[in-house]
C-alpha cells in the first residue's frame, strides 16, 4: 500500500515542512488547519468564530480534494490559543456538521503558528 500525498489550492499551502494531508489506504489524515485565507496566504479573520469557520473551511476542502468529507471524519483535534473561547468555537464547529459528530479533543496550547487562535486537524474515512 502507498501512500497518497494530497494538496489543493482551495486551502492553504503547508507553511512548513508537511503536507496539507496524506491518505493511507482507505483513511485521510489532515494536517493541523490554520485560519489562513488560502487566496492571501494569511489570517484575515479577527474574531474566533471567523478563524474556527476558515479553518474548518480549510479542513473542508482538503477532504473533498482527498474524496473524503466532513461527514467521514472519524477524529478531529482543537487547538486553542483560549479556552475561553470554547463555547463560540463549538457553536461555529457545530453548524458545519448535521448531527453524527466526531469524537474530537479540544486543548488550550502556548502559542500557534502565525499568531493563529485556532488550528483544526482531522482524521477521516475516504
Amino acid at each position: 500500500m502507498d501512500r497518497k500525498i494530497i494538496h489543493t489550492d482551495k486551502a492553504p499551502a503547508a507553511v512548513g515542512p508537511y503536507s496539507q494531508a496524506v491518505v493511507w489506504g482507505d483513511t485521510v489524515y489532515v494536517s493541523g488547519q490554520l485560519p489562513l485565507d488560502p487566496e492571501q496566504k494569511k489570517i484575515v479573520a479577527e474574531t474566533i468564530e471567523d478563524q474556527t469557520r476558515q479553518a474548518m473551511e480549510n479542513l473542508k476542502a482538503i477532504l473533498e480534494a482527498a474524496g473524503s468529507s466532513l461527514d467521514r471524519l472519524l477524529k478531529v483535534t482543537i487547538f486553542l490559543q483560549d479556552m475561553d473561547n470554547f463555547k463560540k468555537v463549538n457553536e461555529v464547529y457545530g453548524s458545519f456538521f448535521e448531527g453524527g459528530y466526531p469524537a474530537r479533543c479540544a486543548y488550550q496550547v502556548a502559542k500557534l503558528p502565525l499568531g493563529a487562535d485556532i488550528e483544526i486537524d482531522g482524521i477521516a474515512a475516504c
